[in-house]
């Protein structure tokens, strides 16, 4: 089974999310920064990450960055997650290793379409 780690310091987007992901069938992890989801990768590294860019302690671009750089890093498909539909901003976190970019508030259909477009369907 695919895992997913789901990065996000709100509970209510993380549990929404992990709700969407496992119906997908994946198993997934949570966690409320980066500095614990880098912890997590350590223990596992998971097949996805979604990302939310902006979070305390180590926010998601910082957190994409340690994950790019750790040993199997490289291969964990990655989907930045915000409020902000700022286009630099997008291409800004699609060049820094990004895979993908999630618009809040989304969806069932909305995940599920990014996980057909990654081909992890």
């Amino acid at each position: 089974m695919k895992r997913c780690l789901v990065v996000d310091d709100s509970r209510v987007i993380r549990r929404v999310a992990t709700k969407i992901i496992q119906d997908l069938g994946f198993a997934v992890d949570e966690a409320e920064n980066g500095q614990i989801a880098l912890e997590a990768c350590r223990a596992r590294m998971p097949d996805l990450a979604l990302i939310d860019v902006d979070m305390p302690v180590m926010d998601g671009r910082t957190y994409l960055k340690a994950l790019r750089a750790m040993p199997g890093g490289d291969k964990v498909v990655t989907i930045m997650c915000t409020t902000d539909a700022d286009v630099e901003e997008i291409e800004a976190d699609l060049k820094l290793g990004a895979d993908e970019y999630l618009l809040k508030p989304f969806d069932g259909d909305i995940v599920r379409s990014k996980f057909v477009l990654l081909d992890m369907l």
